[in-house]
Formats: C-alpha cells, structure tokens, sequence
C-alpha cells in the first residue's frame, strides 16, 4: 500500500460517524444520493441514501479512489490492456459488449456471429426437432446462463434449457427426466474442457443419449470452450464447437459463448439486448468520474462499511421471483474476485477484503432471516433489488404488496423502533441501497450484472487486489484428484471418512 493510499484510509477512519436520521435532516440528501440512469431496456434508480455516505465521506473515497489510481486502472481494464498480474492476461469481457482493443473486440463479434448462425440454425431445424438443452457447465459457465433463463424464459422459451452444475448425478437425472432423448441437445460449457465436474456429466448425458436410442450422440453436442481442440479431440464436430477468448474469465463470460443457453432459449434478438444493457453500463463506467460513477459509488459504500465499520457479510435481497439466482450470482462474482489475503504485488493485505455476501427472495427472506438484520448484534448493509413493472398477470395487488414490503424493509431498518420493552425494540440506524428498474427486461438484466462487475472491479481497485483470478479454488480440487488417483494419505479424519464412505 502506497503512503498516499494509507493516509486516505486513515483520514476515512477518522471521519465522525452520523446517523441516517441525522443525515435525513439534509432536505436535498435523497437527491444527491440517488440516481436514475437511461438505459436501453428502460431506466434503474440507484438510492444510496438510506447508507451512511455524505459528502465528506464521498469525497474521502474520492481522494482514495484518485490515489489508488482507479482512473488508470479503469483505463487499463477497458482498454484490453493486461490486469490479471497473477496470470499474465487481460480481462477481455468488456470486449464481449464492444469495449476493448479493435482486434479483440472484432474477434468477439465475429465469435458471437458464429454463435448467431447456429442459433438459427437450429431454431430453423438443421439439427432436426430440438426441443430441449441440457447445458452443462459449473461455476461461471452455469451460474449466468441460470440466472438469465430463470429471469427472463418463465413466460415460455424457444428451447426448454435445463441448466446442470452438480457432479451429483441426483441433478443430471432431473434434468433427464423433464426431456425427451430424442428432441434434446446437450451443450457442454468448460473453458479448459477439462472440468472434472462437467466432463464427468457430459460423459454420462452421452451414455443417457445412446442408451435411449440416439445413433450419433455427439452429433447431438454443442461445445463452449476457450479450448476448441480439445473439444474437437473429445468427439465434438468443429462445426458446432462455440470458442471464447482465453481472455474471457469464467464468472464474466456469460456474455461469450458461454451465453449460448440464452440465445438458444430467448432468441438472438434478445441476447443482443442483453449485451446492449451492458454495454451501456460500460460506457457510464468509463465515462463518469468520482462519485457520479455508479458502480465506483456503490464500492464507496460497500468499503465503508466492510473497512470502515467491520461489517463481515452484505445481504442482497431481490423483490421479485425472477431474480431469485441473483444472490447465488454474486456470490460467485464478489467472493471469488475479491476474496483475497494478498494483493496484486503479492504483499499481504492490511485489513478485510470482500465480505460474505448472502441473500434471498422478499417476500419469503422477510420470515426467515430478517429478524436478525432488525434486531441482530452485527450491522449488515443490505442491498434491495426490485422492478416497477409486475411479472405476471395476476391480481395488482400482488405486485403491489411485494414492493410495499421491500420499500417498509428499507425504512423499518434506517428508522427502527423505541420501546419500553427491550424485545419490542428496534435500534434502527441500519443501512441499504435500493436498486429499482422500471421494467426486467433482457437489457436492464445484462446492465444490473455489468453494473455488479465493475462494482466488484471497483472494489478490488480500491483494496489493491486482482479480482481476475481464483488461485483458491483449486487446492480442494486437487485433493479430490488425489483421492481419485489413489495412494495418497491424508490426516486421520479424512482418512476415516473415506474409509467410512468406501473410498480409496
């Protein structure tokens, strides 16, 4: 850590603390503190004003983020240069939506023209009657594709798409159940396509195939990978083999091949609007400064709390039942970028990096867990987000209980509650962002998670981490290979366990 970063993080330290009521008593507060964007698929209000930011601490973070050097590193990012340090690679997702280097950002518009033709290709029955996709894939290759079919197909999809991560065959079987062998494709997402959990699924969706009378069963294959020859060396016909840049990070390259699924099951049109959204979230990146930069605002106030106030876990809580997988995405996004001990020189860091986030669906959430945020003993920020427009048909009513709710969370938790009796009581004071779009949509879902990246980005910039790579999943992965191997010896607990299990 540089002195000039230090000495920002000391003068944020040293700032009084106000409460939300006292910063309340500013008439022009929700004002500069919330802001609406313009974007394809319709306008998203960011709030912050219900956190515990106000304009000495925003321009505290300002003056950190100016010392860290955000601006050149965003410029790094978003220019294709190379800020994966670990790994000795550029972060190209950007290039995915049309920001990057003019070569690379050609590649992926070619690649996504590919992807284009075979989409259509199928939907205009060139591989026969497909009436089904089984995508398998885990962590990135699985996590986005679910969350955007889960949001935006519940109304009917071209393609019925189940999406399958587990190596517990529990959930391979499920998905064979809801499909017919001999309307289904199977498309296998794994950037290296050497994925234990996803080629031992692949393997076994295969035998599925040919044991319920498909002739050519990697003739019924779709392959999305950084590594076509493997793909081809595994059986899968170069034409419907779907390449990414190795560029292209797992939990970011939804917005690659990897968001074949999408295509298949909403159409191209509606991909393409979901690249659109994020790529008006990438130009308000690049192009907004300090706090007017939404996604660098919001890391303002996640290390506000997690640096500033301790705070170890952020709870995210979606108001609507098609972005029920939006909590299980960030985790992804947020823990495997930013949880990290050392930074991007490989020195230690001197305080915590990215908090635990967790989260759920309203209303549900508010019988299970809020009990805790209201009355608990920890001070979790929490993030609320809802969309203005209803998704089903129903009664009114419905849609609009569900957003009074969300918006009496927000205000329950910054007001609280005085009481003679202690178990009555609510000491409020308790901080949220609230995140509404006027409508969910394929544009406004590619911008929340686009805004979700360079807030994750954002983030890493001000801790001074790299958030490209994933060192720490691997040891466990490894271990598991060596039981697999055979003749290894490990601690005696493990030891029993396996023997327990009739392993090894």
């Amino acid at each position: 850590m540089s002195e000039a970063v230090r000495m920002e993080w000391q003068a944020l330290a040293n700032q009084p603390r106000r409460t939300l009521a006292e910063l309340f008593g500013d008439p022009g507060r929700v004002d500069r503190l919330a802001t609406t964007l313009d974007l394809p698929g319709g306008p998203i209000r960011f709030d912050w004003s219900k956190t515990h930011l106000d304009a000495d601490l925003l321009a505290g973070f300002e003056r950190l983020a100016a010392a860290a050097d955000f601006a050149g590193r965003r410029a790094a990012l978003l220019s294709g240069e190379q800020v994966n340090t670990t790994e000795g690679r550029a972060a190209e997702h950007p290039a995915q939506r049309g920001m990057g280097k003019p070569d690379t950002v050609d590649e992926a518009a070619a690649l996504h023209g590919r992807m284009h033709m075979l989409v259509e290709a199928i939907h205009g029955g060139a591989l026969g009657e497909v009436r089904h996709l089984i995508h398998i894939g885990i962590g990135g290759s699985a996590l986005g594709p679910a969350l955007a079919i889960d949001a935006l197909a519940r109304d009917g999809a071209e393609v019925d798409v189940h999406v399958v991560s587990n190596i517990d065959g529990c959930a391979l079987e499920q998905a064979f159940a809801a499909c017919d062998p001999a309307t289904t494709l199977i498309a296998v997402a794994s950037k290296t396509f050497t994925t234990i959990e996803t080629m031992t699924n692949a393997a076994s969706a295969l035998a599925w195939l040919r044991d319920n009378g498909v002739d050519d069963p990697y003739g019924r294959v779709i392959a999305l990978t950084a590594a076509p020859d493997k793909a081809v060396a595994w059986g899968v016909d170069e034409t419907r083999v779907l390449p990414f840049q190795e560029s292209v990070g797992g939990r970011y390259s939804l917005w690659s091949s990897i968001g074949f699924p999408i295509a298949l099951a909403l159409g191209w049109d509606e991909f393409q609007a979901f690249l659109d959204g994020a790529a008006a979230i990438d130009r308000h990146f690049a192009e907004a400064d300090g706090a007017a930069n939404l996604p660098l605002r919001a890391a303002f106030a996640d290390q506000y709390y997690t640096r500033i106030r301790g705070c170890q876990t952020r709870a995210v809580f979606a108001y609507d039942e098609r972005l029920a997988l939006f909590p299980d995405y960030l985790q992804q996004l947020e823990m495997e970028s930013n949880g990290k001990a050392v930074k991007a020189d490989g020195t230690p860091v001197d305080g915590p990096t990215a908090p635990i986030t967790w989260g759920g669906v309203g209303t549900d959430a508010q019988h299970a867990v809020f009990q805790l945020l209201h009355q608990g003993t920890v001070l979790i920020p929490v993030d609320f987000l809802a969309a203005i427009q209803p998704g089903d048909a129903l009664d009114p009513a419905h849609h609009r209980i569900l957003l009074s709710n969300c918006f009496a969370q927000g205000a329950a938790l910054m007001a609280g509650k005085a009481s003679d009796d202690p178990a009555r009581a609510y000491s409020g004071d308790r901080p949220s962002t609230t995140i509404l779009v006027e409508d969910l949509n394929a544009a406004t879902l590619g911008a929340l998670i686009a805004f979700h990246e360079h807030r994750t980005f954002a983030n890493a910039v001000l801790l001074g981490i790299n958030p490209f790579d994933q060192f720490g999943v691997e040891l466990g992965k490894q271990i598991a290979n060596q039981i697999e191997a055979g003749g290894t010896t490990f601690d005696p607990s493990t030891e029993a366990l396996l023997k327990l299990a009739g392993i090894g």
